[in-house]
């Protein structure tokens, strides 16, 4: 079978297990706190000024909340599924890391925050240099993404944030772990690997054909670093039908989603 088409038929597959998983789960998790008052979609309808809207828009203001979170974390574990079709998969970065490197990438992030300079995949260089001090302080990280292309030894790390929307100061912690990740990686590696870091979401809020327009995060990552919605699932297929790949196969198992949640307005709004 050519192996275009039997990494797509995965995918597929891929896709499928997850949505019915997670269909499955959804519904057993609220089905069995129905008559729980510290139930997830219990504790969520006690704003008396939704609740004054009526219990059906309150049922669904507490449903959403939980659909969107609960959601993100299956994109999530969807995409680390895929990518171990093409990649060796870590969830963490652990090594050496110099104060010389930590002051570097202090610096660095303060000129960004200041606006003084702009990000680029150029500033950190610096990083790939090997450490000459003695003393050196391990350091581990938890990734979202540690990657490595089986074809070529590429490593990526990649920062996920389901829908981007960061403040400032989380945008700011996030590329200083991805940055202390990438010097690890630098300490501990040949000097000519390569070594790349990515800003992630799963899709563009702003719209997918639309420019994506998270400033905040931008004020902090390259756009050569960005793999936003599409360009993130095209990356992890390895394929440039990546994303149309994932979207088609979710949607053609979305149902499953809509027949549980359907269930679950019955049972919690006693229809």
């Amino acid at each position: 079978m050519d192996k275009k088409i039997s990494s797509s038929e995965t995918i597929k597959a891929l896709v499928k297990t997850a949505v019915e998983s997670y269909a499955v789960g959804f519904k057993g998790r609220h089905e069995g706190e129905v008559d729980n008052p510290d139930g997830t979609l219990n504790m969520k309808i006690h704003n008396v000024f939704i609740a004054a809207l009526g219990p059906e828009i309150q049922y669904f203001t507490a449903l959403v909340r939980s659909l969107d979170s609960s959601l993100g974390n299956m994109l999530e574990k969807l995409a680390i599924s895929i990518a171990e079709l093409f990649y060796e998969v870590d969830r963490k970065v652990e090594g050496p890391l110099t104060v010389n490197q930590t002051r570097a990438i202090a610096e660095l992030l303060e000129k960004y925050k200041s606006h003084e300079r702009k990000p680029s995949v150029g500033d950190y260089k610096v990083l790939r240099e090997k450490p000459q001090e003695k003393i050196l302080v391990t350091k581990r990280h938890d990734s979202d993404y540690y990657l490595i292309d089986k074809e070529t030894g590429h490593h990526y790390l990649i920062e996920l944030k389901i829908g981007g929307d960061l403040d400032n100061k989380k945008a700011r912690s996030e590329k200083e772990a991805i940055l202390e990740q990438f010097a690890i990686l630098s300490n501990t590696l040949d000097k000519n690997t390569e070594i790349t870091i990515h800003f992630a979401t799963a899709y563009n809020r702003f719209g997918e054909d639309k420019e994506w327009q998270q400033e905040r995060v931008k004020q902090f990552f390259a756009k050569e670093e960005l793999l936003i919605g599409r360009d993130f699932w095209n990356f992890i297929c390895k394929s440039d039908e990546g994303y149309n790949l994932v979207l088609g196969a979710y949607k053609e198992n979305a149902y499953l989603i809509k027949n549980v949640l359907g269930e679950i307005k019955k049972l919690y709004l006693k229809q």
